[in-house]
């Protein structure tokens, strides 16, 4: 098959065109680069710099036939958004609407989109959260991503625009910006080897789902042919806290400092896990590695980065 890959220079995305090009499909990747890296990309795919935003996608859609179009660019910082909420709508939900006009415009079979449900299910009623779970963000960008999922179905009913949405849990693992503001186990990986001092936010008791790339790439590699008009949970099912995520990262970096509690941030969630059963069910999908094998992997890759910089 012809699969786009958007944002495919990024973390996630990067991961999911190799998944792609390794079973074989042709892979089209475009990226603005504002957060992924072109050494990121195949060198099997082709790559355009492009904004989704940006009136030239419809040419690059004109250009070639897509089968599929795999949604992974956006906007997606929590702290960020809650500082500029209108650049996260124009990316999120304007930028994903123009894509889906190029989608209906030019004959794309289905979309699978990346949302996220570590923000779009807000503060849980119940743990873990399974789909059915309202949906109810306590920031810009979880709204942002709720909004578009709910352009979705539209698409389908009036154009025969099939889609599978794919809730994300925290993500981790090779390539993941250490010097970003989000996903935490790379940034106190860059932190540590670099030998400095670790902020954590509140009492680091807040829990996540934590899932490793790897089997985010393998899920979004099912969807490609199941889950048609769904949206399904990634997950382990059961929290990590931030607290547990230092101290091991510190005993694998051998790191020799003690963390710092900092205030608690806006918008954040206290905890966050998510069931998955239903893509297990529907899809036989299930996460393969586990948190202590996914963090090794990570500080591997991350090692001789770092240790060239000391």
């Amino acid at each position: 098959m012809n699969i786009l890959v958007t944002g495919g220079a990024g973390f996630i995305g990067s991961h999911i065109a190799d998944a792609y090009i390794e079973a074989g499909h042709h892979v089209v990747v475009i990226d603005d680069l504002s957060t992924g890296h072109k050494e990121n990309v195949n060198p099997k795919a082709a790559f355009h710099k492009l904004d989704i935003r940006d009136p030239a996608l419809q040419d690059l859609f004109v250009s070639q036939p897509f089968d599929i179009v795999n949604h992974q660019a956006a906007r997606g910082n929590v702290r960020a958004s809650m500082e500029d909420p209108m650049v996260y709508a124009d990316v999120n939900v304007k930028g994903g609407i123009r894509l889906l006009e190029c989608c209906r415009r030019y004959g794309v079979k289905k979309i699978i989109y990346s949302s996220t449900g570590g923000c779009v299910y807000g503060e849980l009623r119940y743990l873990p959260a399974d789909e059915m779970h309202p949906i109810q963000p306590r920031d810009p960008y979880g709204a942002s991503k709720a909004s578009f999922e709910l352009y979705l179905p539209v698409y389908k009913i009036n154009y025969g625009l099939n889609y599978t949405i794919l809730r994300y849990p925290n993500v981790y693992g090779p390539r993941q910006d250490p010097l970003g503001e989000a996903g935490v186990v790379s940034i106190f990986i860059g932190q540590m080897f670099r030998r400095l001092r670790t902020v954590v936010n509140g009492d680091g008791e807040q829990q996540r789902d934590f899932v490793f790339v790897s089997d985010v790439a393998r899920a979004n590699l099912l969807a490609l042919d199941k889950g048609d008009g769904e949206a399904f949970n990634l997950g382990w099912g059961h929290g990590v806290s931030v607290n547990r995520i230092f101290d091991r990262l510190k005993e694998m970096t051998d790191y020799p400092l003690d963390k710092i509690h900092g205030p608690a941030k806006l918008g954040e969630v206290r905890h966050c896990y998510l069931k998955a059963e239903k893509i297990s069910k529907e899809m036989g999908w299930a996460p393969q590695v586990d948190f202590d094998e996914g963090l090794c992997r990570t500080v591997d890759f991350f090692r001789p980065i770092f240790m060239g910089q000391r």
